[in-house]
This record gives structure tokens, C-alpha cells and sequence, in this order.
């Protein structure tokens, strides 16, 4: 069956960044075949070579631009013209693409009226699994309007049909989190509340809003990253053992323990960072947060008492994407190894920029001190296998070419990731303009009474 991708919105960013260099990967390892087809759609009456070549200046990597020529078909497409869905539509059938995805990297405002094109011209029937539409967050900008834009999706497509991308889930170790946790007894017998002092979710980034601002400057780092990113994390790491591990056995246990999650609204410290105002395109009042710490707990036995940190924002000290499991000391630690260091035993799943597991604890030091250190058991994911890793979107490219739904996002966790954070939506959290993190850290010490270097 001739496969085809057809994506609204060619000519921003996302494309251009991500999808492009997604499809060329794809290409490369023959997962993508010669006579499958990927259709351009934008507003810009040009040929295929010309837009190749206004690509180029976009994408930073090293393509082969010659084989994906030979599958991109350039067309001019107006969003809100029923005859070009139509034209659209005969031209794929006429081509004998019967296997259809469609990606709308457009702005969520456009989906309903892109949605109703789709279905009003035939171009996609409700409960035809042939026919897939992707898209991208931000699902809505709180909790009323995503249940809107799903409300207007579910009228032209069956959730089946849908495939909501949190690129995260595409990372290879956000993908690892499983398997780590139940292919190996050690942590299925100790991953509760017993065992766990802590949890921390870190996203760190040193680059500002760069040239995201008309964007970032409507969403913040709640919305960005907290809402999605950071609870999905969550969720892998706190949710029970599926009944199987298949798409909706894994979805239906993040769902169980998305609704435990309850977030202490009385912890959460907003940041911006100076110098946020003199971005291009942001407001010159503006109140959207580049920094956000907050704390939180699943409210269920397995858990009962172990707080969740959740660390995001830009202008930081370092890019770093991690997830540390702090474990609790022996109680009898400090009286048989009086020179241990206290909470040294930690699991760290790194995200980004690396992508490993690594695990710390107490060893004594070599030689003749009795002395103990820390050590650490450390596996780089990217190290073992050069060349050999895939790109986010590339898995997700190809999982959505597959009907595989398991690194997408179902509508009820979507909705239940907007109810945790709906209620710091409407509180008037006072927002702290920062230098760099350590200025951050102090707020977070002397306001919140948490250490942030001793958790």
C-alpha cells in the first residue's frame, strides 16, 4: 500500500526543523519508500525547487536533497478554499495513495476549520484507520479550550484517527522509563514510597525565546512545559504496571495516576528572566513566566508522602533534561558507616543532552581509608549506539506511518493534564524577575523552604 505525509504549514518552523530532516532519516534506512509521496501544502504559489531552495536557508542539517526531491511534491493550498481539499483529494487517489497521513503543523485556531476541509472534500472518513491527522501542541490554552478543539476534532474523526504529538515521548530514555523500571526486578520491588524519598523533573534550557516570542509569550513555561512535557515524565515514572504493555493498557495506567497527581499551588515560584522584555515580539508588559518550580504528590498508598519537584525554564545554567529518583538511606546507615554520605543513592534517567541511566552510590574509597565516596554506574544510551538512535520525530514519523499510537497522547490525558494545572492558572502567582539560577534557588530556599542543591 503506496504510503503518503501530507503536511499543512510546510513553511514554518516545524517543518523545516523537525519534519524535513525526520522524512530525510526516514528515507535514508528505507522506511520510507521511493514511491511513497510527501505533500507540501502553503499559501505560496511556487515550484518545488524553489521552495527546496528557501528550505535550505532554514535547515541547519546536512540533507540529501536530491532523494527527497524525488518523493516532496510542492502544492498551493488555501486552507479556507473547499475546492483545493477537493482537488487535493482526487489528486491522491488518482496517484494511488490510499494510506494517508496529515499533519497539521498550522496553529491549534486552525484545526477546526482545517478539519472540517478534510472531512467536507472525503479526504478523510470518520473511523477510516488508513487515514490519520496528526498534530502538535499546545492541545488549547487551558482546560474550556482544549475541550473545545477536541469537541470540533471528534465531530470529523474517531480518536483512533488521532495522533497527538508530545515530542518528548519520542525521545529514546523517555521511551527507556518502561523498561528500566519493569524488565528489572530490583526496581519493581522498591519503587514506592518506602524506598523513594523524592522525585525530581528537570528541563533546563540556556537559550532564551530566541525567535519563538509571539508564540512564547501566549503560552509560558506552565503551558510549554509543565502541562505536557514535565506531567507525561511524571506519569512514566509513577504509574503502575500495565495490565499489557500495548498503546492502551500503557495509556489507561498514565490516566489512573495523572488523576493521583495533586500540584501544592502554595509552592510554585514563577521566574523571567531579564532581559525577557527586549525579545523580539513580546510584550512590553508582559507577565508570562520563562521559570516555574513547583511540588507535588501522588495522592495514593503507593506513594503516600513522597513529594515530586518539577524544575523548568530558560536562561539557566545549563541545557539539561533529567529525571532523578532519590532514594531513601538505610536506617542504620550512619551508625555502621559514620563518614557516609547522607541521600547519595539516586537513579538518573538523562534525557537531553545525553541520553542515559545512571546510578549513584556509597563505595569506599580505594585504598587504605575508610573513607566513602560516591559511585557510579553509568550507561550512555547515544555512546553504545553511534549512528544508531533515532530523532524524536523520526519515531514518531514513522509510528504514525505504522498506526502505532503508544508514544501519542489520548484525549483523557490530555484533559486530566490541564486539570492539575488549571488551578494555578487562575491564582495570581507573583512573578520574580531573575539573573541566573542561583538567584532563582535562593527564592526557592528562602520562600519555599527547599533546598534545591540538597534535594
Amino acid at each position: 500500500m503506496k504510503k503518503s505525509i501530507v503536511i499543512f504549514g510546510s513553511t514554518g518552523n516545524l517543518t523545516y526543523k523537525k519534519l524535513l530532516p525526520a522524512i530525510d532519516n526516514l528515507i535514508r534506512q528505507k522506511r520510507l519508500k521511493k514511491d511513497d509521496r510527501v505533500y507540501l501544502l502553503a499559501r505560496h504559489d511556487i515550484s518545488l525547487k524553489q521552495y527546496i531552495e528557501d528550505a535550505k536557508k532554514q535547515v541547519k542539517e546536512m540533507l540529501d536533497w536530491t532523494v527527497l526531491e524525488e518523493v516532496l511534491e510542492f502544492v498551493y493550498f488555501h486552507l479556507n478554499q473547499i475546492e483545493d481539499y477537493q482537488k487535493l483529494n482526487h489528486r491522491l487517489k488518482d496517484s494511488g495513495y490510499t494510506d494517508n497521513v496529515f499533519y497539521l503543523a498550522l496553529p491549534p485556531k486552525l484545526f477546526p476549520e482545517v478539519a472540517k476541509g478534510i472531512s467536507a472534500s472525503g479526504l478523510v472518513t470518520k473511523g477510516d484507520a488508513s487515514k490519520r491527522i496528526v498534530f502538535e501542541k499546545p492541545f488549547g490554552e487551558n482546560l474550556e479550550s482544549a475541550r473545545t478543539i477536541n469537541r470540533e476534532l471528534w465531530r470529523y474523526f474517531d480518536e483512533s484517527q488521532i495522533y497527538r504529538i508530545d515530542h518528548y515521548l519520542g525521545k529514546e530514555m523517555i521511551q527507556n522509563i518502561l523498561v528500566v523500571r519493569f524488565a528489572n526486578r530490583i526496581f519493581g520491588q522498591t519503587w514506592n514510597h518506602n524506598t523513594i524519598r523524592n522525585i525530581v523533573i528537570i528541563a533546563k534550557e540556556t537559550e532564551g525565546v530566541m525567535s519563538r516570542g509571539n508564540y512564547y509569550d501566549k503560552i509560558g513555561a506552565l503551558k510549554d512545559m509543565l502541562q505536557s512535557h514535565l506531567l507525561q515524565m511524571a506519569a512514566l515514572i509513577g504509574m503502575t504496571r500495565p495490565k499489557t504493555f500495548q498503546s492502551e493498557d500503557i495509556k489507561d495506567a498514565k490516566v489512573k495516576v495523572l488523576n493521583d497527581l495533586k500540584l501544592d499551588s502554595s509552592s510554585v515560584v514563577f521566574g523571567q528572566y531579564n532581559g525577557y522584555l527586549d525579545e523580539n515580539k513580546i510584550a512590553d508588559d508582559s507577565q508570562t513566566e520563562t521559570f516555574i518550580f513547583a511540588k507535588a504528590h501522588f495522592m495514593n498508598d503507593k506513594w503516600r508522602g513522597t513529594p515530586i519537584y518539577f524544575i523548568t525554564g530558560k536562561k539557566l545554567d545549563e541545557k539539561r533534561s533529567e529525571i532523578i529518583i532519590n532514594f531513601k538511606d538505610d536506617t542504620n546507615l550512619n551508625q555502621i558507616f559514620s563518614n557516609a554520605k547522607p541521600n547519595n543513592t539516586k537513579l538518573v534517567f538523562k534525557v537531553a543532552p545525553e541520553d542515559g541511566v545512571k546510578f549513584q552510590l556509597n563505595v569506599k574509597q580505594p585504598g587504605l581509608s575508610d573513607e566513602i565516596i560516591s559511585g557510579h554506574l553509568d550507561y550512555c544510551h547515544t555512546c553504545n549506539w553511534v549512528g544508531n538512535t533515532t530523532e524524536a520525530y523520526e519515531k514518531l514519523l514513522f509510528d504514525v506511518l505504522n498506526n502505532n499510537k503508544t508514544l501519542f497522547t489520548r484525549w483523557d490525558e490530555i484533559e486530566v493534564m490541564w486539570e492539575i494545572i488549571s488551578e494555578i492558572q487562575h491564582m495570581n502567582i507573583p512573578l520574580h524577575v531573575y539573573d541566573d539560577f542561583d538567584h532563582l534557588k535562593e527564592i526557592i530556599l528562602t520562600e519555599k523552604g527547599v533546598d534545591i542543591d540538597a534535594l
